[in-house]
C-alpha cells in the first residue's frame, strides 16, 4: 500500500493531498511547485503535447508566486524530486496559470481560486493518518546494530526510519541530505489525529461554511446547498450525499471482489509458476539424463558393432594366413622333392654305363616329366592377395550423426483426427483378418498409437486387439462363419481421437489350410505349394498350420505319401508356441496321436495313454476331429476311429499340427468330404 500513500512528485506520503481533475492525487505544496504559466492563444492541451516533461519552462518567465496564495516567500530554480519529476519555481496564480498531471500529463487551467478549487481529499489524509500511527507504534530504527531502538523520525526521501543518534550520525542536517524532509512519528500520529477531526467536519470547498450535503452526478463531487442554489451545478442532477455513498460503497466493494478473485488467482498462478520452475529443472535434469543413456547406447551399439567388424577383419586374416601357409608348406615340399630329382638325376648322367643308364633312363625322363608337369601355370601364384576384400561404409552412419538433433514439439496438442480404413487392403482369409488403415488430413499433433477393436462376430461389445503404431494388423483365432466389425482410433498424450467408420469382415464358411513355413523348424521342407511336407533330419520336427481354431467343429485329414523304415509320425493339434525340435506331444503346448505301422499312442505333455493296435503305411490316411463345442480331440486311421476319444476339457485356440522325420512325407488334405461325419460350423 506503500505506492498508493506517496505522492508521484516528491515520493513521499501525501502532505495535504488535492484531486485533480483526472482523479490523481497530489500533495498541494508540490502542486504549487509544477504550476506553470499558459502564454497567450495556447491552451494548456497544446502546451503539454508539446512535452510531456517539465525542462521546456524558461525560467527568465517565471517569477515570484503571490504569498498570500501560497505561503512561500523563496525558491530554488530548477529543482528535481527524488521521485525523478522536475520542479520549478511556481508562477503567479492567475487564469493563464496551468497544472499538469505528473502522472498522466494532462493539463488543466487554474481558476480564479487558484489551487483552492481543487477539492482536499480528506479520505486519503485519514489513511495516511492511521498509517503512520500503526508504524510509528511497531517501527524500529533500521540502521542500529545491537539493541534496536525505537525509532524516532523517519525521512520520507530515504524511507528509513531512524533512532535520534543514529539521525544525527547517518542522516545530518547538512550537506546534501539538508533538503530531505524528516517527519518525527509522534508529530505524525497528532497530525493524523487532527486531520480525523477535520475529516469529520469536510466543508464545501467554494463555501467555507456550507458542509457538503448533497453530490453533483454530472461533475461527480460532492456539493453543498450553496452550489446548487447559485453556484455552477444549479442546472445538474443531484443526489443525496449519503445515497450515492452507499451506492458508490456498493460499487467499490463489488469491484473489489472482483479484484479479489483476479488476486486470488494470481497467486495460485504464482504457485504454478513455481512449481512449474521446479518441474523444468527436474524435468531438465532427467531429459538430460535420457539424452545421456541415448548417447550411451549408440556408443555401446557401435562399439558392440565395431567388435563384430573387428571379428570379420580377424576371420579374413586368419583365413589369408592359413592358405598362404599352407601354400608355402605344399610348395616346400614340392621344391625338396623336385631338388631331389635333379641332384639324383645328375648323379646318373656323371655314369659311363650304358647298359645301367638304358635300364632306368625311361622310367626317369617319366618321373622328370611328371615333376615338370606339377609346375603348371598357377602353381606358382599366391592364391589370395594381401590385400582385404572389405570396406567399411561409414558416410550413412556419420551422416545420420551429424543429422542427430532434437524434434521440436509444438504444445499444446490436440488429439488426432480418426484414421480411414483402406478398404482395398482390409479382408479374410479362413478365420484370420488382415485391416490396413491410415491419416488422410493433415494434423501437427503428434500420433503415437493406435488402437484396433473388433466385436464379438455377434454383434456384441468391442474389444481391443492391437494397440501399437503399425497400420497394418492381421488378427487370428477368429471364428470360422462370422461377421466382426471392426474400428479404429489414433491416441497421443491430449487423448484419443474419434474412431473410424466401421468395416464388416465375413471369415470363411469352411476351414482350409497349408502349412506355415513362418513358423515351422528350419529343418522342414514344403513343397506342393506349402500342402506337403517332408523333413531334412533323422530327429523328428514340427510343423504348424496356417489356420487357427476357437470355436465349431472341424476335420482334416492327412495323407501318408511316403513311409520308410517304420517311423512313428506324430499328429494332432497345438498351441502357437509349442516346442518344434522333438516330438508332437512331448511338451504341455501339443496334444497328439503318434503311430507306427503297428500301434498307436495318445501323447500330451510326454504322457503316453491308450495304445491302440493297428498302424499306417504308405498311402494312409489320418485323420483329426477337433470338437470345440464338446471340447474333445478324436483320431481316425482310413476313415475308421482309431481308439476311444483322445482328449477332453480342450478350451482355446488350436492350431492343426504335425510331428515327423526324413523317413515320412505328408500332404493335408483341406477339402476332402469325410462320409462318417456331418460338418456344421458355429
Amino acid at each position: 500500500m506503500d505506492e498508493e500513500l506517496k505522492c508521484p512528485v516528491c515520493g513521499s506520503l501525501f502532505r495535504d493531498p488535492i484531486i485533480l481533475p483526472c482523479s490523481h492525487n497530489i500533495c498541494l505544496a508540490c502542486a504549487r511547485n509544477i504550476i506553470v504559466q499558459t502564454p497567450e492563444g495556447e491552451s494548456p492541451h497544446c502546451r503539454a503535447s508539446r512535452s510531456s516533461d517539465y525542462d521546456y519552462l524558461d525560467m527568465d518567465k517565471m517569477s515570484m508566486y503571490s504569498e498570500t496564495d501560497s505561503g512561500y516567500g523563496s525558491y530554488t530554480p530548477c529543482l528535481k524530486s527524488p521521485n525523478g519529476v522536475r520542479v520549478f519555481p511556481p508562477a503567479p496564480i492567475h487564469r493563464n496559470c496551468s497544472i499538469t498531471c505528473p502522472l498522466c500529463h494532462r493539463s488543466v487551467s487554474l481558476e480564479e481560486r487558484g489551487l483552492r478549487g481543487f477539492p482536499r481529499n480528506r479520505l486519503l489524509e485519514a489513511i495516511i493518518s492511521r498509517y503512520q500511527q500503526s508504524r510509528s507504534e511497531t517501527v524500529k530504527c533500521q540502521l542500529c546494530v545491537r539493541n534496536l531502538a525505537e525509532a524516532t523520525m523517519k525521512c520520507e526521501q530515504c524511507d528509513v526510519f531512524y533512532c535520534a543518534p543514529c539521525q544525527q550520525r547517518c542522516h545530518p542536517s547538512r550537506g546534501p541530505l539538508a533538503k530531505h524532509r524528516l517527519v518525527p512519528l509522534s508529530q505524525a500520529a497528532t497530525g493524523g489525529s487532527q486531520q480525523q477531526a477535520a475529516h469529520k467536519l469536510a466543508t464545501c470547498t467554494e463555501h467555507d461554511l456550507e458542509n457538503y450535503s448533497m453530490y453533483c452526478v454530472n461533475c461527480k463531487t460532492p456539493v453543498c446547498y450553496q452550489c446548487l442554489e447559485e453556484g455552477k451545478h444549479a442546472m445538474h442532477d443531484v443526489k443525496a450525499l449519503g445515497a450515492m455513498w452507499k451506492q458508490h460503497k456498493g460499487q467499490l466493494s463489488q469491484a473489489l471482489n472482483g479484484v479479489s478473485e483476479k488476486a486470488k488467482d494470481a497467486k495460485e498462478f504464482l504457485v504454478q509458476l513455481k512449481n512449474l520452475l521446479q518441474q523444468i529443472q527436474e524435468n531438465g535434469v532427467e531429459f538430460e539424463a535420457c539424452l545421456v543413456a541415448q548417447c550411451d547406447a549408440l556408443i555401446d551399439a557401435l562399439n558392440r558393432q565395431k567388435a563384430k567388424l573387428l571379428t570379420k577383419v580377424t576371420k579374413e586374416r586368419d583365413y589369408k594366413l592359413k592358405v598362404v601357409r599352407d601354400q608355402i608348406t605344399h610348395c616346400t615340399v614340392k621344391l625338396r622333392q623336385t631338388t631331389g630329382l635333379m641332384e639324383f638325376c645328375l648323379e646318373v648322367l656323371k655314369e659311363n654305363d650304358p647298359s645301367g643308364f638304358l635300364q632306368i633312363s625311361h622310367a626317369l625322363v617319366k618321373q622328370v616329366q611328371l615333376s615338370q608337369e606339377q609346375w603348371v601355370k598357377g602353381a606358382l601364384e599366391p592364391k589370395v592377395c594381401p590385400e582385404f576384400d572389405l570396406s567399411l561404409n561409414s558416410e550413412p552412419l556419420l551422416q545420420s550423426i551429424h543429422q542427430l538433433d532434437f524434434i521440436q514439439v509444438k504444445y499444446p496438442f490436440t488429439v488426432p483426427p480418426a484414421p480411414v480404413l483402406q478398404l482395398e487392403e482390409c479382408g479374410t482369409r479362413n478365420n484370420s483378418a488382415t485391416l490396413a488403415w491410415k491419416i488422410l488430413t493433415f494434423t501437427q499433433s503428434p500420433i503415437e498409437g493406435y488402437v484396433l477393436e473388433l466385436d464379438d462376430g455377434n454383434g456384441g461389445q468391442y474389444r481391443e486387439v492391437y494397440v501399437g503404431k503399425e497400420i497394418l494388423c492381421t488378427v487370428d483365432g477368429l471364428h470360422f462363419n462370422s461377421s466382426y466389425n471392426a474400428r479404429v482410433k489414433a491416441y497421443n498424450s491430449s487423448g484419443a481421437g474419434p474412431y473410424s467408420k466401421t468395416v464388416v469382415l465375413k471369415t470363411s464358411d469352411v476351414a482350409w489350410f497349408t502349412f506355415d513355413p513362418s513358423s515351422s523348424h528350419r529343418d522342414i521342407v514344403l513343397s506342393n505349394e506349402n500342402q506337403t511336407v517332408s523333413c531334412s533330419s533323422y530327429d523328428d520336427r514340427v510343423v504348424l498350420g496356417t489356420a487357427a481354431f476357437s470355436k465349431g467343429v472341424h476335420y482334416w485329414e492327412l495323407t501318408i505319401d511316403r513311409y520308410d523304415n517304420h517311423p512313428d509320425p506324430a499328429f494332432g493339434v497345438a498351441r502357437i508356441n509349442v516346442i518344434k525340435d522333438m516330438m508332437l506331444g512331448k511338451d504341455d503346448k501339443a496334444w497328439a496321436m503318434y503311430v507306427d505301422n503297428n500301434r498307436s499312442w495318445f501323447m500330451h505333455n510326454n504322457s503316453h495313454t491308450n495304445r491302440a493296435e493297428g498302424g499306417i503305411t504308405k498311402g494312409s490316411t489320418v485323420g483329426i476331429l477337433l470338437d470345440l463345442n464338446q471340447h474333445t480331440l478324436s483320431f481316425y486311421i482310413n476313415k475308421q476311429q482309431h481308439g476311444p476319444v483322445a482328449f477332453e476339457n480342450l478350451d482355446g485356440v488350436y492350431v492343426p499340427a504335425v510331428s515327423l522325420n526324413r523317413n515320412v512325407q505328408v500332404s493335408a488334405n483341406n477339402l476332402q468330404q469325410c462320409t462318417i461325419l456331418k460338418m456344421h460350423y458355429n
